[in-house]
């Protein structure tokens, strides 16, 4: 609103003045005015309609409209794919739980019952039509043939092993041998083949089976969704490279989906699929209104600067400090005109993919993700006219700078923890088997989570590493909870109070704002090195305001 009173009385009162240089000047601080008024007071003034904050008020809705369209039918797709290898699993494991057991599915411990689960894979896949009660069949390739089962072991060239002895010979180069299977031809082909299965196990090393199926996805019909067909690649490994009496039996599947060569479907599932193209394009054209918009602000913003930095060049011969310069250079912009680029981008693999052209689900959800938690983020810059709602921006603002020095101390201390926890405690503690699992168990026990569990789950066997294990938890606990956190919530907190005093005795005032407060004689104020919190308001003219009008004001 001040922005708007000194616009209207600078307007009524031009007249008086005929230096040309005043004239200028006036004129600069009128456009600067202008730009940083907020849309209310921009129709206020000139009457110009917000054009810009429809556009984002628009494209919030329909952005968001668009993800759960899109959410729904990839929940669809993923749990397809989850159960249909969870079937899988079912069908070629013999005792298979349905729940895996650490990183593999099954193990077995005796010959026998190696010798078992291999020809049970093989008999489950010669029966697999008249088994799975879903869409499954086996692979075909262009020409219309089964294409078979490869079926590999891999072991040790030569070798003679007598541990009683304490004595062992092992040419450490490896062999492997591998052979087709036709389900057509199942018992005939186990009786050539039966010298394939003379295993030596001191020897093998690992047996590999490889398959493809194919599987089709209805549910999505459901929906009025076109259906998708899947290529599902099975590997069935069995470990034996450890030698240690347990073979572990590992099921991996890597899905492909395609479009169906051929289908036919009656009902409304293709109508609504124009219907969702005409609407990702409608979204493609909001976003590019909505990022032309803001490239042009900031052209705009640009423009101004330059004059603004001319003008105290030539009037007091000086430069636009930073904080200035970033009051023109708009972050909340680019934060607009990138979530617009990865919508659209996300938009058009929307469309490629209701058509059946691409099945990039993942990457398209990632894209259409990331551009509605951006759309989200820029709401709070709408909140950024009101004093009493603009607490959480300015704080950021304010303690980001001290949290990212800290945090990078911090997390060097984070990462000798999570080094030393993973050479000592990985091969007794689960959670400390791989860097990944150590950073992801710290950080649980830095929210205070799972506390006695990891403390619990430690084997006991090895005295020294369990006492190692309570020094290095106990002092990662008491360091980083009492300490770090404490110290961490205390920048906040103080970025908090600054605010909250800055609000109450006024911001720091800078060269621009006492150029827009008509102060023509500018002060030459030195940056101060030693002032570690120089906070002011980002929209400075807008949040200086009466209260009665803090209920319409708005951000452009």
């Amino acid at each position: 609103m001040e922005l708007l009173v000194r616009y209207l009385d600078r307007s009524n009162s031009l007249s008086s003045v005929t230096t040309p240089d005043i004239i200028k000047e006036e004129n600069l601080r009128d456009d600067l005015r202008y730009y940083f008024m907020s849309p209310c007071e921009k129709y206020r003034a000139r009457r110009h309609k917000p054009w810009k904050m429809g556009v984002q008020i628009l494209k919030i809705v329909m952005i968001t409209t668009q993800l759960i369209l899109f959410g729904l039918n990839n929940q669809l797709v993923v749990s397809y794919k989850e159960e249909t290898t969870m079937a899988i699993k079912s069908l070629f494991l013999k005792g298979y739980s349905g729940v895996d057991e650490d990183d593999y599915c099954v193990a077995v411990y005796t010959q026998h019952g190696v010798y078992d689960s291999l020809f049970y894979v093989l008999d489950q896949y010669s029966h697999l039509v008249q088994l799975s009660v879903g869409p499954i069949s086996y692979a075909e390739d262009e020409d219309g043939k089964l294409l078979p089962l490869i079926i590999c072991k891999e072991y040790y060239m030569k070798g003679s092993m007598e541990p009683s002895d304490e004595v062992y010979n092992i040419d450490a180069q490896m062999e492997s041998v591998c052979m087709s299977f036709d389900p057509k031809t199942a018992q005939q082909w186990r009786t050539l083949n039966s010298s394939f299965f003379d295993l030596d196990f001191y020897r093998l090393i690992d047996i590999k089976i490889t398959l493809q199926l194919k599987g089709i996805n209805l549910q999505t019909v459901q929906s009025r969704e076109l259906p998708d067909c899947y290529s599902f690649y099975v590997t069935i490994t069995f470990d034996n490279q450890c030698h240690s009496g347990k073979v572990k039996i590992f099921l991996d599947t890597d899905v492909q989906s395609s479009r169906c060569r051929d289908w036919k479907i009656s009902g409304t599932a293709q109508k609504n699929t124009h219907y969702l193209l005409v609407f990702d394009g409608f979204v493609i054209l909001v976003c590019l209104t909505s990022a032309v918009l803001c490239t042009r602000s900031i052209v705009l913003a640009v423009r101004l600067l330059q004059r603004f930095s001319r003008f105290l060049h030539e009037n007091y011969n000086r430069k636009v400090c930073e904080d200035d310069q970033s009051e023109f250079l708009n972050g909340w912009y680019v934060l607009v005109i990138v979530s617009d680029l990865l919508a659209i981008t996300g938009s058009i693999l929307k469309m490629e993919i209701q058509a059946k052209s691409l099945t990039s689900y993942d990457v398209c959800s990632i894209f259409l993700g990331t551009s509605t938690l951006m759309v989200w983020v820029g709401v709070i810059r709408y909140l950024g006219y009101f004093q009493k709602y603009n607490v959480l921006i300015l704080t950021m603002k304010a303690a980001f700078p001290k949290v990212l020095r800290f945090c990078c101390c911090a997390g060097m201390i984070y990462l000798g923890y999570t080094f030393c926890g993973w050479i000592v405690l990985g091969p007794y503690h689960e959670k400390f088997e791989g860097l990944s699992r150590v950073a992801e168990c710290l950080f649980s026990l830095l929210n205070g989570d799972d506390m006695f569990t990891t403390f619990a789950q430690l084997k006991d066997k090895n005295t020294l590493v369990w006492f190692f294990s309570r020094a290095y938890l106990y002092s990662f606990i008491s360091l980083f909870i009492y300490m770090v956190l404490s110290l961490f919530i205390a920048l906040i907190t103080d970025a908090y109070e600054t605010i909250k005093n800055y609000q109450k005795n006024g911001f720091p005032p800078t060269d621009l704002q006492k150029f827009l407060r008509e102060q023509k004689d500018v002060p030459i104020v030195e940056e101060s090195s030693h002032r570690d919190v120089y906070i002011r308001d980002t929209l400075m003219c807008c949040c200086r305001r009466t209260p009665e009008s803090d209920d319409i004001i708005l951000i452009s």
